[in-house]
């Protein structure tokens, strides 16, 4: 097992920090409300950052969406990969990589998916048109496309500007441009044969969107440490105090471990081994010890955290968020503990 990233890897993330710190400011984002930054996805796009995920693989993905965490940035850089360049890259077929990776690479498509396949909302055709809903998917009003699992978990790929698909907008916690799905027998061409590339599909976002919040997780201890050290109470820094000190160690270690949980999922996946439960480890604990870290990080700010227009509340939002989507950790517990015994 070795995290230590390759030297391309650690370009990307260097590059992706850079691009992130100096675009990603707090008034930008206040600016975008939910949507996305146009300006910002075009920068991503020029220096190659979408189009390199093939090559850097997962755990390299992962890196670069730390940074996109750190910042909050909002652009659908994780929907897009994780659901476009990923999947199309390993299941695709020869025209389907010809055709759809450069434009993604580019940034001129946008790939968000209707994950995970819950109930039987989602019916194939015997002639491949779909039918049924999604009720939350991230970054819809901006993709052009969505990978969207059927009933029995084939994967199919929708053109949103498809007879037959309609999308609404819909609020979520973070401004994510969520949207609502509706299929009503629109044209899809199929991903990958059998339930296989679901799942394989479904482990990479989930290791992806834990790599996300460790990002999120790791910039709200920034702030909080930034925050507590210069704010002073009775004469001395808050920081000073050990209730504070004991609370920010607790959310560094919360953060390390979802940190080292997706690095070693996401290694696992790039080296073609066995990870479906190291992926769903890395999601529990990005959900359960996400959500302490970004209240841990409100808190630690006191008053200035219930501030709705503090830069802190963006993670706060943004781990929540995150806690929930693909399947909170009551979920993902029971799902991990499906697969063990079945191993057993």
């Amino acid at each position: 097992m070795d995290f230590h990233p390759t030297e391309e890897q650690a370009a990307a993330a260097g590059l992706a920090a850079q691009i992130f710190r100096d675009l990603a400011t707090h008034e930008r984002l206040g600016a975008a409300g939910t949507g996305s930054d146009a300006e910002l996805w075009k920068a991503l796009a020029a220096s190659g950052l979408i189009a390199a995920v093939p090559d850097i693989g997962l755990l390299g993905l992962v890196l670069l969406l730390e940074e996109q965490g750190r910042a909050t940035a909002q652009v659908p850089y994780a929907a897009t990969c994780a659901y476009g360049m990923l999947p199309i890259a390993a299941h695709g077929t020869s025209d389907q990589r010809a055709r759809l990776l450069p434009a993604l690479g580019t940034g001129e498509a946008v790939a968000t998916g209707a994950f995970p396949a819950r109930g039987r909302r989602i019916t194939a055709s015997p002639d491949g048109r779909l039918t049924g809903t999604a009720p939350a998917v991230p970054w819809l009003r901006e993709a052009t496309h969505v990978l969207v699992p059927d009933a029995d978990r084939a994967l199919w790929l929708v053109r949103t500007d498809a007879p037959g698909v309609l999308t609404s907008p819909v609020e979520t916690t973070a401004p994510w441009s969520a949207g609502r799905l509706t299929l009503a027998g629109a044209e899809a061409e199929r991903v990958g044969a059998g339930p296989e590339a679901y799942e394989d599909t479904l482990a990479a976002a989930r290791t992806a969107f834990a790599g996300l919040q460790a990002g999120v997780c790791a910039g709200s201890l920034a702030r909080a440490v930034e925050y507590t050290s210069t704010r002073e109470q009775f004469g001395r820094p808050l920081s000073t105090n050990q209730g504070v000190m004991l609370r920010a160690a607790d959310a560094y270690m919360d953060t390390e471990a979802i940190r080292v949980t997706t690095y070693e999922a996401a290694w696992r996946i790039d080296e073609g081994l066995p990870a479906r439960e190291h992926a769903l480890t890395a999601a529990w604990w990005a959900s359960e010890a996400g959500k302490r870290v970004v209240h841990a990080g409100q808190h630690l700010h006191g008053g200035m955290g219930a501030d709705l227009d503090h830069p802190v509340h963006r993670h706060f939002l943004w781990g929540r968020q995150l806690d929930a989507y693909l399947g909170c950790g009551s979920e993902l517990l029971a799902e991990l503990g499906a697969v063990l015994a079945q191993e057993g």
